[in-house]
């Protein structure tokens, strides 16, 4: 039997959650009050169960990244460099899109009524440096800090590679172990976010059931807003990468999308860029004529932590919920959103609907309730589509600026299909 995709039941969630809130009242609720606020409950567990996920997610993704990941010398410093710009671009995008479209100011119907609101953190840079360093190792874990979190993972990352690197110098094979004990949790993370996303449709029908039972269709027009906002900001990130391609390397801009259409078309249905990865690799290769090395290093290990999508849709959400409390955020508050960001990016899983688990850790980095994440949901399935699109064309621009400005010799351009 074929299961149905993800998307495709998210959607009858909405179509079913849309006639049941009329049905109830639309705005004028037919039952108690509380009794239509239990329609949330499952995207309330949801939620607590993302959160729980997220940081050892995000821990084990570091440390599994930093064992397994190959990185030539001299390529390995360039694919750095591109990476970290490449996701600062994005998110400065999305935070300037944000300020300046600002789709949250006439969002105040999306306010939950009920519930304590949580302040929207200042900046205490003391305070930054003193959490650096936890309390003690499982500390960041069960506080969700991501500031002490990097600070682990990153020491253990580093020290675990190094120890690697030496036992091979040395013969020796003992680090395989933690690379397979860490491999294990990883995967056995993956498999239970699995369970929790197989969820996303009943919290989906939860929240919309209950907010168009209560208060109608006002709430969702600046969900709109957000969507047209956060589509604008993906747009000029594929510009950003189609400029990049044209002057960094011998690929034309048109190639480039000629040849990756299959990748980015692919990314687009699946919503993951784990499954569109092979796909990647070898349009790059056969169909854009890069070198394997070049298709390697961005298909296969910058894919690992080039999640620029997802970082510029986690920051816009942040602004897009701090603007629809009426609590904006302040320009060193959005540097910290940022910085949360592009950790937060490198920890989400290339599978549907991951970057909700990373959300939490973007939003309770400055204070935001992460109970609005479950408002973002009812829409999250078709901006995953796009910001998982624009992740893959970002790994297909680091190939191609990895190739340079020099093509294929003529022999291994034989191999190369060409484009129609």
């Amino acid at each position: 039997m074929t299961k149905i995709p993800l998307y495709l039941q998210i959607v009858a969630a909405l179509i079913v959650a849309v006639i049941v809130g009329m049905i109830l009242g639309a705005g004028n609720p037919i039952l108690e009050k509380d009794v239509i606020e239990h329609l949330a409950l499952p995207s309330t567990l949801i939620l607590k169960a993302l959160r729980t996920l997220a940081t050892p997610l995000i821990f084990l993704a570091i440390l599994h990244t930093f064992l397994i990941a190959e990185i030539p010398g001299n390529s390995g410093r360039k694919l750095s460099l591109l990476l970290i710009t490449n996701t600062l671009v994005a998110i400065a995008i999305g935070l300037v899109v944000a300020n300046v479209l600002r789709p949250g100011a006439s969002g105040q119907s999306l306010v939950v009524s009920q519930g304590k609101k949580e302040a929207v953190k200042q900046l205490d840079p003391w305070g930054l440096l003193s959490d650096i360093i936890p309390d003690s190792v499982i500390k960041p874990l069960v506080d969700n800090n991501v500031i002490s979190l990097i600070f682990v993972a990153l020491a253990f990352g580093i020290v675990l590679r190094a120890i690697k690197a030496e036992q091979i110098n040395r013969g020796q094979n003992e680090y395989l172990a933690i690379e397979q004990v860490t491999g294990l949790l990883f995967d056995a993370v993956i498999r239970i976010l699995h369970w929790v996303i197989a969820l996303v449709p009943v919290a989906v029908f939860g929240v919309v059931a209950k907010t168009i039972a209560l208060q109608g269709f006002a709430p969702f027009k600046s969900l709109g807003s957000f969507v047209l906002a956060v589509i604008v900001a993906l747009l000029l990130q594929a510009g950003y990468y189609l400029t990049r391609v044209k002057f960094g390397s011998w690929v034309s801009p048109l190639r480039f999308l000629q040849g990756g259409s299959d990748a980015l078309i692919t990314a687009f249905s699946t919503a993951s860029s784990t499954v569109t990865m092979p796909i990647t690799f070898d349009v790059l290769q056969r169909k854009i004529g890069l070198r394997e090395s070049s298709a390697s290093l961005g298909a296969l290990v910058g894919s690992n932590f080039n999640n620029d999508g997802t970082a510029l849709y986690e920051a816009m959400s942040a602004l897009f919920i701090s603007q629809v409390l009426g609590q904006n955020l302040t320009l060193v508050q959005q540097v910290i959103v940022m910085l949360t960001s592009i950790v937060a990016s490198v920890g989400a899983a290339g599978i549907p609907e991951a970057g909700l688990v990373t959300m939490t850790l973007v939003f309770t980095s400055v204070g935001l309730p992460t109970e609005y994440i479950a408002i973002l949901i009812t829409v999250d399935w078709f901006l995953d589509r796009c910001r998982t699109a624009i992740n893959v064309m970002g790994d297909m621009t680091v190939s191609a600026l990895v190739d340079g400005k020099h093509k294929k010799s003529p022999v291994e351009e034989i191999i190369v299909e060409p484009i129609q």
